[in-house]
């Protein structure tokens, strides 16, 4: 191995070691890997300053500040408000339409303020019909970051991906590209909570007293749910969110779902790449005073963008040293008997497997490049095994803690750890067992 090899690998196993250890800040860490890799020479300035300019870095910049004046103006809170309305006259149905809508706003929008608003209504309306809020707050959970598998932008793995595969040369991805196989694994998931997960949870209301998780608990929650996503719902501390609603503003929510579709519009219609549309669509709403700068620099969430460029570079610096292929070559010699669809199984095991210890925007930009070079070593389109990074970087289900809405329900209802396993674990094998028959379908090898 070559010194820039084995500093790069050095540099990887203590990012991967601190994170888990959860005691110091995720972007602190992805920045301090970034700085000694710099610092050594494994990386140069001008790779540095493509991953702090990258375009996946830029439209998750902008699609912040957009979705924050979306949920400033009330228009988020209404539209579950009235939804919850609609629904509760029908019973339990109503309330899994409610988690449906969710699912479908979580493709576009962040997956934490979606709960935030969401779970309090829901919680209510489980109990005014004599229903434990354990049957409902989990699958809404998990039921909204499955929604954010079904666009592009629907969280930053998906970004991170599609940024890594352009740096590797290959093709871009559509904003909607990837809608019909996480249309497949969010209605799977979907039906398998309502039908089986929700009724391993709490039945009626008598004798459930939700609370708070055990201190203990509660504290690694903390510890382990780090910002680190955009749709996906690695989003900041919950504490930032006010439970309380906020109230509609007409001026501004038509303004700012206005400027939101036209972003979404011209990146489906191909008018403009998403980095740029949704750049221009937040000074826009700037320029509108449908959001202060104040607010838009509040909305921005450095942390998490910060902790992206960081990674991005560790992500390079494993590309560019070889590491990525002698890594992917390896691999090969182990599944070379298994074919093109034993390696996307094993790709998707082995990403779901670090996305239960790391968070999902860490562990897409560590293994996008494997892939990439793996499907290149079969002899294969390398785009079926990116979709299955951004699939099984995200729908990981297993633990309270792997996600920020996670924590929120955790907390709000009082599961215990061995809930989130009993319903997330059978969760994460049936969506990969979905993924493993939609991926070649709609992407062929």
């Amino acid at each position: 191995m070559t010194f820039d090899q084995i500093a790069a690998l050095i540099v990887l196993v203590a990012v991967v070691g601190l994170m888990i250890h959860g005691k110091m800040r995720s972007d602190v860490v992805a920045l301090l890997g970034a700085a000694v890799l710099l610092v050594l020479g494994v990386v140069r300035p001008v790779e540095v300053q493509g991953a702090f300019a990258s375009p996946a870095v830029i439209a998750l910049a902008g699609l912040f500040v957009i979705a924050y004046a979306i949920e400033l103006s009330g228009l988020l809170g209404l539209m579950i408000r009235k939804a919850v309305q609609i629904s509760s006259r029908i019973g339990a149905r109503g309330i899994w339409m409610v988690i449906g809508l969710c699912g479908s706003v979580g493709g576009f929008l962040n997956n934490t303020p979606v709960v935030v608003l969401a779970a309090p209504v829901v919680r209510d309306v489980a109990r005014s019909l004599g229903l434990s809020p354990k049957r409902f707050l989990m699958p809404l959970s998990h039921v909204t970051v499955m929604g954010g598998l079904l666009t592009l932008i629907g969280t930053s793995t998906n970004l991170l991906v599609n940024d890594m595969a352009r740096n590797a040369g290959q093709p871009v991805f559509r904003l909607f590209e990837i809608t019909p196989v996480g249309l497949v694994i969010a209605s799977v998931g979907g039906l398998w909570l309502y039908f089986v997960g929700a009724r391993q949870l709490g039945r009626t209301a008598d004798g459930d007293e939700p609370g708070q998780a055990p201190l203990g608990l509660s504290r690694l929650g903390e510890a382990r749910a780090q910002p680190d996503g955009s749709g996906d719902a690695h989003l900041g501390d919950v504490s930032l969110y006010s439970a309380a609603d906020r109230p509609f503003q007409l001026r501004p929510a038509l303004l700012s779902l206005g400027v939101f579709v036209l972003v979404i519009m011209a990146a489906a219609l191909s008018w403009a790449p998403i980095a740029a549309a949704a750049f221009a669509g937040a000074v826009a709403l700037i320029l509108m005073k449908v959001i202060t700068p104040e607010e838009a620099y509040a909305g921005l969430r450095p942390e998490i963008l910060l902790l992206i460029a960081g990674m991005v570079v560790v992500g390079t610096a494993i590309e560019v040293t070889g590491l990525a292929k002698a890594g992917a070559d390896r691999l090969i010699d182990i599944i070379r008997p298994m074919g093109p669809l034993g390696a996307l199984i094993v790709l998707y095991g082995v990403t779901l497997a670090a996305t239960e210890l790391l968070s999902n925007a860490t562990v897409a930009v560590l293994i996008t490049p494997i892939a990439v070079a793996l499907a290149e070593s079969l002899g294969v389109d390398p785009r079926p095994f990116l979709v299955t990074v951004m699939m099984a970087a995200s729908a990981a289900f297993a633990t309270p803690f792997g996600y920020q809405t996670n924590v929120l329900v955790f907390n709000m209802a009082g599961y215990s750890y061995m809930d989130f396993v009993r319903v997330g674990l059978p969760l994460n094998l049936i969506t990969w067992a979905a993924a493993m028959v939609a991926i070649p379908i709609f992407f062929p090898f």
